[in-house]
């Protein structure tokens, strides 16, 4: 009984207070456990444990149904009836404190969809069909998905490939698919009758398209990128000059320390910690001098982001973004699944949400400098990249 109502009050729903229900999981995601625990039971239903599943008319996956599609049907049906400035994803959010976290804050108007939502549904599906698969005790699930803390440095946590792993299972035409019938089968219920009112069924097919592609884009094709405000960031000094994108060059470095990969989120929000704080005291700069750092924890960490000049590539700074990867690659590579989150991820992303132009000029930082960064190894790795020259 006390689990069951400590879950009662984290699932709690209340459009006031969309932060109700989210947790900060080990790899420094925020997860919403409502369509988490949804995909869960789904799953354990599918695999013969308790009552089966229902069957949906018109028939629809009753995990995709209860995790993402019907959550993105509704959710760009009411942004497609709202306002102008309505959104139907997002946003992202902060916790108040690292190291202690108690409460989480959106960092804008909220959609149905606000990030934790979104990383939540994509691990209840990824752990749901898991669990349709082969059945086992949920604490051993969470545990092994997630990490069961942050002191392990053996490598990533399965929760890190939650974009791959949920893409594969539920690629932009299958979420398509599964958005008009979920949208069809809510036709029929007594609650959702004005949603649906006067909606055609074409209308209903570009709903769903655009629901999936916009979904897909955001967080599958796109990689996850850690707010400064989730790594522990001190406030810029000064006032930040801005940047005026397309940019039409990004800027490749290796950070020497730590030498060592970061493959967990604590090691990785100390990391930049120590970095920014290197960058203000010692060599006295305004912040941190890279727009993104790069870990191998499988996550992108703003720096200076997307709209701010940065501090690492000097007298180019406001011509391109300075990526740094974690590390000293003078003689080794990071792991593949580092280099495929810069080169297949991040830099196809940047593109297609205006960050960069599609003719990109990509150098490593001992192109423009008296400095061997980003060492020999990734230096060598990165002739072969798209955009290099």
């Amino acid at each position: 009984p006390p689990q069951w109502q400590l879950l009662t009050e984290l699932l709690r729903h209340d459009p006031a207070t969309p932060e109700l229900g989210a947790v900060l999981v080990p790899d420094g995601s925020t997860v919403a456990l409502g369509p988490l625990l949804a995909g869960i039971e789904a799953g354990l239903r599918s695999g013969g444990f308790g009552r089966p599943l229902p069957t949906l008319d018109p028939p629809a996956d009753p995990l995709l149904a209860v995790t993402i599609a019907e959550a993105l049907g509704t959710s760009f049906l009411l942004a497609e009836g709202g306002d102008n400035n309505a959104t139907a994803l997002g946003p992202g959010g902060c916790w108040d404190d690292v190291e202690n976290p108690q409460n989480y804050t959106l960092r804008g108007p909220p959609s149905p969809i606000p990030d934790p939502v979104a990383i939540g549904a994509m691990d209840g599906v990824v752990l749901g069909a898991r669990l349709a698969r082969e059945p086992l005790p949920v604490v051993e699930l969470l545990r092994g998905y997630y990490g069961t803390g942050n002191s392990s440095e053996g490598g990533r946590t399965p929760s890190s490939y939650r974009r791959r792993d949920f893409g594969a299972l539920a690629g932009q035409r299958r979420l398509e698919k599964e958005v008009v019938a979920v949208l069809g089968v809510l036709r029929t219920l007594s609650l959702t009758p004005e949603l649906l009112r006067d909606v055609g069924t074409q209308q209903v097919a570009a709903v769903a398209h655009r629901a999936a592609r916009e979904f897909s884009e955001r967080y599958v094709e796109c990689p996850a990128i850690v707010p400064r405000c989730l790594w522990g960031a001190r406030p810029y000094r000064g006032t930040p000059a801005p940047l005026w994108p397309p940019l039409g060059s990004v800027f490749l470095h290796h950070t020497l320390e730590p030498a060592q990969p970061c493959w967990t989120f604590s090691a990785r929000a100390r990391a930049m910690r120590d970095m920014q704080r290197f960058h203000q005291d010692t060599r006295g700069w305004d912040d941190i001098g890279y727009s993104f750092v790069v870990g191998s924890d499988g996550y992108l960490y703003e720096g200076r982001g997307w709209h701010w000049v940065g501090a690492h590539t000097k007298g180019y700074n406001t011509q391109g973004f300075g990526v740094g990867i974690i590390g000293d690659f003078t003689a080794t590579l990071p792991d593949p699944d580092t280099l495929a989150l810069v080169r297949d991820e991040l830099l196809p992303c940047a593109i297609r949400s205006g960050h960069i132009q599609s003719d990109f000029i990509l150098r490593g930082h001992r192109q423009l400098g008296h400095t061997d960064c980003p060492g020999n190894a990734l230096f060598q790795e990165i002739q072969s990249w798209p955009g290099f020259q």
